[in-house]
C-alpha cells in the first residue's frame, strides 16, 4: 500500500465505512478495485489486532449479546455440492457483543451458529472485564453453556425470549415479511440481574447499523461477501470506525471516549495511519 498516501487511504476507508460497496468505492475513489481490496484486507487486519489490545480491563457493566445473520459465496439452498458444509460457504452469522452505557462493542467474532463459536466467543467476551457484569442475551441455548464456561458462576445473566406469531398476511407474503411480535418472557440463569436492565434492544439496533454502514450485510443486494475472511476484514473496519471515530448520536462522544479508553474523536487518517 506504499503507493497510496493516507488522504488516498482515508478517502477509500470513508466510503467503505459509510456502506459504499467495494466497487462503487472504486469508482469514487478513482481506484483499481484490486487496491481498494488490498487495502480493506490490509487495514482489516490492523484494525482487529489494535483493538483487541486496546479493548481490555473494561468498566462495562451491563452486556447485551446478539447474532446477525448473512452469507458469503452464495445463499445455503444455492452452494454447490462440493462446497457444501464447508464454513465460508452459505450461512455465516456475526456474533457482537455491546455495553448498554457506552456503546462500546467490545467483541465480535465471525462464525457459523454452534455451541463452539458461542464458547469462543464468550470466552473473549470474558477476558475483557476484570469485574462482574451484568448480561443479556436472546434466547439461543448455544449461550446457555457457553457463558456458563467463560463465566462461571461471576455473572448475573438472563435471557430474553421473544414470541413470534404468524399473521395471514404473513403467509402469502412470507419471503418478505417479519414474523409478529406476540411478547416476550424474562428468564434468570446466573446471579441477580436487574430486572429493568434486561433487554436486547441496543444489541438488535447494533444489528441494524451493521446493515446500514456495511453494504456485505444489506439484504436483497449483490454486495454480499464473496470471502468470509474479506467479511471478517470489513467488519473489523466497521467496528474500529464505530468504537473510535463515529459520534454517538445520544452520547455526542465515540464509544470508546465514553468508556474512557479514547480521549478524542479518531479520524480516518488516524484508523489509516494503523497501517503503519
Amino acid at each position: 500500500m506504499n503507493r497510496l498516501s493516507t488522504e488516498r487511504r482515508a478517502r477509500i476507508i470513508g466510503c467503505l465505512v459509510e456502506g459504499n460497496s467495494l466497487r462503487s468505492t472504486a469508482r469514487m475513489t478513482d481506484t483499481a478495485i484490486n487496491t481498494v481490496v488490498k487495502l480493506l484486507v490490509d487495514v482489516g487486519q490492523a484494525c482487529a489486532e489494535y483493538q483487541n489490545q486496546a479493548l481490555r480491563n473494561l468498566k462495562c457493566k451491563r452486556l447485551q449479546c446478539d447474532e446477525i445473520w448473512s452469507f458469503c459465496y452464495a445463499k445455503a439452498k444455492n452452494v454447490p455440492e462440493d462446497k457444501k458444509g464447508q464454513f465460508g460457504y452459505g450461512d455465516v452469522w456475526t456474533w457482537t457483543g455491546i455495553c448498554a452505557d457506552s456503546k462500546l462493542v467490545p467483541s465480535w467474532l465471525i462464525g457459523d451458529r454452534t455451541l463452539e463459536t458461542a464458547s469462543i466467543f464468550m470466552e473473549d467476551l470474558s477476558s475483557r472485564f476484570s469485574h462482574r457484569v451484568q448480561l443479556t442475551t436472546d434466547g439461543h441455548k448455544a449461550y446457555l453453556e457457553a457463558v456458563e464456561g467463560a463465566f462461571g458462576a461471576d455473572i448475573d445473566y438472563a435471557m430474553l425470549v421473544k414470541i413470534y406469531g404468524e399473521s395471514s398476511e404473513q403467509k402469502v407474503e412470507k419471503r418478505y415479511s417479519p414474523a409478529k411480535f406476540t411478547g416476550s418472557k424474562v428468564e434468570v440463569v446466573a446471579g441477580n440481574p436487574d430486572r429493568k436492565h434486561i433487554s436486547t434492544s441496543y444489541a438488535e439496533r447494533q444489528n441494524l447499523t451493521m446493515r446500514m454502514s456495511m453494504r456485505r450485510l444489506t439484504r436483497l443486494t449483490n454486495g454480499f461477501s464473496k470471502k468470509v475472511e474479506n467479511l471478517a476484514h470489513a467488519v473489523s473496519l466497521h467496528f474500529m470506525y464505530y468504537n473510535f471515530g463515529r459520534i454517538h448520536k445520544t452520547l455526542r462522544v465515540t464509544p470508546t471516549m465514553e468508556a474512557g479508553i479514547s480521549d478524542h474523536v479518531w479520524s480516518l487518517e488516524e484508523i489509516a495511519g494503523l497501517l503503519d
